[in-house]
């Protein structure tokens, strides 16, 4: 079928969007044919969020056209998207939790008659419409999502891990009536990490890497590999990883986690971190990972498994419990990190004042040379040290690594440090990792970009579906190798 003929449900083509400076989409298109689902695939920060809000309404594009049933779509806003026949559901619940079903359907004119009936159909019974949305349980405001979406009958049904926070039995349900949506002529937009529910569902996969449509291609046998060389593609050469002896794990771990849960998501995470070590976390969006960082950090309570520090049993309900254990957080938003109307020494000797009456000018020679020195070997630009809010993002990003750097730390917690930052900063950033590692430091490193992998670790585990389902030396971290198993591939196999 041509991508022009009018009888295409869905037609996005050329689609471009920047944030600033910042080119999140360059060139992505999507087809859509009656009675087909098409996986919408890529590797973290390939653009696929940008370009379902555009397509569904949320964000206009700079450039590109989409067309439903081949007439130009009024997709100005959500609402336009829906009465031009695409119907979102989206990661995060879109109902309103302080008021009840009832009063959400009315709100998205859905007719009630036939929403119940989708509810029932996937499998949630007695459900009331005097039902509180707030006291109701994730799984079922998905269902309830999905429901909703169905009833309107659209024409274009887009469904972002849908999947992600249901048990079996309703994935199976879900499942079930998507195929059933699409068997009737209608089209469907599959955004999933499990790529064995896009074997069991999807017709067809369009694959986007930075910002661009690489590919489209059948799901037939075979089909996963070359999923996986079209999202990893050819990548910017970061440098080579450093030529050094990976640590030999002797003696006590300084953090251990096992069997941690946290809920929905993450059922069973174990580790060991060691002291001069740098263990790196690998997962595709949603799979855990947050979680996992905000329970180490204090920021949330585990729901099962266990903590130890340095061989003593810990659960911290605050982030000040974390920071008296030695637990050092460093959060991907680099803006939470940092005190951005003071200045960059301000910022770098913060912990030598952590005191409100140690506030003020440096007292000591050491401090202040030890501050010096950071600021030197990071090669920070201190032009603007008037307030760092001033400096680029990859200079605010070396301040929030080098305040450790000075200071010292035993365990440190890194969200993706490099996110957003340009190639020369990041090939600075990884030796400081290393250098903190040198000095003592155990270091827990969850990056978004494969490559980092072995240019800053020294293993490796990989969480997908909230499990630890592989760990890997980071000598044998080839994105391939990172890649199957971030989408469950590894886990797959080993079933079958």
């Amino acid at each position: 079928m041509s991508r022009t003929e009018p009888q295409a449900l869905l037609d996005a083509t050329g689609v471009a969007k920047s944030f600033g400076a910042v080119r999140a989409l360059t060139d992505a298109s999507l087809h859509v044919s009656p009675g087909e689902v098409v996986a919408l695939m890529g590797a973290n920060g390939a653009g696929k969020s940008t370009f379902v809000k555009i397509i569904t309404g949320a964000l206009r594009p700079d450039a590109g056209t989409v067309l439903i049933r081949g007439k130009p779509a009024q997709v100005g806003s959500p609402a336009q998207a829906r009465r031009s026949g695409l119907v979102p559901v989206y990661q995060e619940p879109s109902l309103i939790p302080d008021l009840d079903v009832a009063d959400n359907l009315r709100l998205g004119d859905t007719p009630v008659e036939p929403f119940r009936h989708w509810v029932s159909e996937l499998g949630i019974e007695g459900l009331r419409l005097d039902h509180m949305i707030a006291d109701l349980p994730l799984a079922t405001l998905r269902i309830l999502d999905l429901a909703r979406a169905i009833a309107a009958e659209p024409d274009v049904l887009m469904l972002d891990e849908m999947t992600a926070a249901l048990p079996t039995d309703l994935v199976e349900k879900v499942l079930k009536t998507v195929r059933g949506q699409a068997d009737e002529g209608r089209g469907v937009i599959y955004i999933s990490h499990r790529f064995t529910e896009i074997q069991e569902l999807c017709d067809s996969a369009t694959v986007l890497r930075d910002g661009r449509t690489v590919g489209d291609l059948k799901i037939e046998a075979g089909a996963e590999e070359q999923v996986v060389e079209l999202m990893l593609g050819a990548k910017i050469d970061l440098g080579k990883a450093a030529a050094r002896a990976r640590h030999v794990n002797e003696g006590a771990p300084r953090l251990s986690a096992r069997g941690l849960a946290v809920a929905p998501k993450v059922t069973d995470v174990s580790f060991d971190l060691y002291p001069g070590e740098v263990l790196g976390v690998v997962a595709l969006e949603g799979q855990g990972q947050d979680e996992v960082f905000e329970v180490l950090s204090g920021f949330r309570k585990a729901t099962g498994g266990t903590l130890e520090v340095d061989g003593d049993a810990v659960s911290f309900n605050h982030p000040s419990q974390a920071i008296a254990k030695g637990l050092t957080f460093v959060p991907g938003d680099r803006a939470e990190a940092l005190m951005r109307e003071r200045s960059v020494r301000e910022n770098i000797a913060l912990p030598f004042s952590a005191r409100l009456r140690d506030w003020g000018p440096l007292k000591g020679r050491q401090e202040r040379a030890r501050v010096a020195h950071a600021i030197e070997k990071l090669q920070i630009d201190t032009r603007a040290q008037g307030e760092v809010q001033r400096l680029s993002g990859g200079n605010q990003q070396k301040v929030t690594i080098g305040r450790w750097l000075a200071h010292g730390v035993e365990t440190l917690l890194l969200f993706d440090p490099t996110r957003g930052i340009d190639v020369r900063t990041k090939r600075q950033i990884y030796p400081l990792v290393r250098e903190l590692a040198e000095q003592g430091a155990a270091v827990l490193y969850y990056t978004s970009e494969l490559e980092e992998v072995p240019l800053a670790c020294d293993r490796a585990v990989v969480i997908f579906n909230g499990r630890v389902v592989d760990v890997v030396d980071a000598a044998d971290a080839d994105e391939q190798t990172l890649m199957r198993a971030a989408y469950g591939l590894t886990e797959a196999k080993a079933a079958s």
